[in-house]
């Protein structure tokens, strides 16, 4: 659920500002001051949106916003007042406010305006993450890792961008180890440098020496001018080899040299080249039962997994799912053109139930295909029939397409029809009062449960029992015995 901060210094205001965030589907926390509210955002970069008052005693909505920009704050900001002047909109907004309402707002307004901010920020995440990728600035701020099994990986990404030490990013297909790669350049001294990306496994098995290391002119037959290979575009950066584990054995010689030399030799060359180069390595499959089975050279296993790192599949971080979904929603729908606001608590549902095989990989593909398929604001469960059939079979995926209202024939605009949302299935649970057929039940049978759930609360202290009841010890013995409850029931010495 995502989290909202409402600040206030009008406990009325704040109060009824916060429920209005819950009935949404948000979180709300509450600040009644400015200095609250900074340390509530520092303490907690995950907050979807905040509502702050402008006019505040101790540092007012002006002063907050000032140290977000100067600390990096970059939590999305509504304003609100009982002033409604220009030169006080003109300069919230100057500040990075994303809205801006007077008081009382109308609770619909607010809604919009929080739903509306949060897209705008999840997609200003996206663009800074992007920006990240291509300046080799990427940090822990723009992955979304807040699950508790992405803890030690982002704990070691801290540790590993303090040195040059070799990393094996260990991992499934599709689980982000190229991020965490980034994460180490971008969090170190080379951050701002090259980054290399190496597909050992789309190679040419004939080709990767002279890709990894280049070649000189004449080395070959089509080798017509002199070619720098990825350790030298690398140089004084990071050269990221993805799938290592694919490299020919007569590669895995050249590599291990050049580890442990820092120099390459082009291929037609008559003498080694110096690099400076900091090698991360990544791998789908277990490295060391390769080196094992003798498909992977034993020593140069050993010179790349100095650092092991182990990214989790997402089926064991879920946590950070709706997030991921939330992102991809906010990136897809700007590149698509579309207005779309979020996901259906039951797709979202219907995505934590899924196993997700192939990861975040999967889960993105999956999301932009169901932002191409839908024509509503949200994305709903017939958006993601593959997901459908894979998790309750290809009927149940069948049946959810068709319930998806389609016209017969043509229709003019000016006569469609709004679309009808399939309705949840709501469980009305039995009042505790009534019995199975529907009538009320006996008052000695409400009486017996409720001193049934009274001494099993209490752990059968019937002196306690007694008081919570507002009966007296002699009558709830009178009643024990009454209802055949007393057979087994230990004596209360207090």
């Amino acid at each position: 659920m995502t989290r909202v901060l409402v600040v206030d210094d009008d406990p009325v205001q704040l109060r009824l500002t916060a429920e209005v965030a819950n009935k949404a589907g948000f979180k709300p926390l509450m600040a009644t001051g400015g200095e609250q509210a900074l340390t509530i955002l520092r303490g907690d970069r995950q907050i979807g949106a905040m509502i702050l008052d402008l006019v505040m005693p101790d540092l007012d909505g002006m002063g907050v916003m000032d140290v977000m920009r100067r600390e990096g704050l970059t939590t999305p900001v509504i304003i609100q007042t009982a002033n409604a002047s220009l030169e006080t909109v003109v300069s919230a907004m100057r500040q990075g406010a994303a809205d801006y309402f007077v008081k009382p707002v109308a609770p619909e307004r607010l809604v919009i305006s929080l739903r509306n901010a949060m897209k705008l920020d999840a997609l200003e995440a996206s663009i800074r993450a992007e920006q990240g990728r291509r300046t080799g600035t990427f940090t822990q701020a723009d992955m979304i890792a807040s699950a508790p099994a992405m803890a030690r990986v982002l704990t070691l990404c801290a540790k590993a961008a303090k040195t040059q030490i070799p990393v094996l990013i260990e991992g499934e297909t599709g689980t982000g180890k190229e991020l965490v790669a980034r994460i180490i350049q971008g969090s170190g001294e080379r951050a701002g440098k090259p980054f290399v990306t190496v597909n050992c496994g789309a190679i040419p098995p004939n080709l990767v020496e002279s890709v990894l290391f280049g070649h000189k002119k004449g080395a070959f037959t089509g080798a017509h001018a002199d070619q720098a290979g990825k350790f030298a575009e690398a140089h004084n950066g990071t050269l990221f080899l993805d799938e290592v584990g694919e490299l020919p054995a007569e590669v895995q010689v050249k590599l291990l040299r050049a580890l442990q030399e820092g120099e390459i030799e082009p291929v037609g060359a008559s003498r080694p080249e110096k690099v400076n180069v900091r090698l991360i390595s990544a791998t789908n499959r277990r490295l060391l039962n390769l080196a094992k089975s003798g498909e992977f050279r034993e020593d140069l296993f050993y010179r790349l997994n100095v650092f092991p790192v182990y990214v989790p599949p997402l089926r064991d971080r879920k946590e950070d799912l709706a997030a991921l979904v939330n992102h991809f929603v906010a990136r897809f729908a700007a590149e698509a053109g579309k207005r779309i606001l979020g996901i259906t608590p039951a797709a979202l549902d219907l995505l934590n139930r899924y196993d997700w095989p192939g990861n975040v990989r999967q889960l993105e593909n999956a999301v932009y295909r169901a932002i191409v398929l839908t024509d509503g604001a949200f994305l709903e469960t017939q958006d993601f029939p593959q997901i459908v059939a894979q998790t309750e079979g290809r009927e149940q995926a069948l049946r959810t397409v068709e319930l998806t209202p389609t016209p017969a024939a043509p229709m003019h605009i000016d006569t469609a029809p709004a679309r009808t949302r399939v309705e949840e299935p709501v469980v009305i649970a039995q009042d505790r009062f009534l019995d199975e057929t529907g009538q009320l039940q006996a008052l000695s049978s409400i009486e017996r449960a409720a001193i049934e759930f009274a001494i099993a609360h209490h752990g059968g202290r019937m002196s306690r029992v007694a008081r919570a009841l507002g009966i007296g010890r002699s009558t709830l013995y009178r009643k024990l015995h009454e209802y055949g409850l007393a057979e087994g029931l230990i004596n209360d010495a207090a």
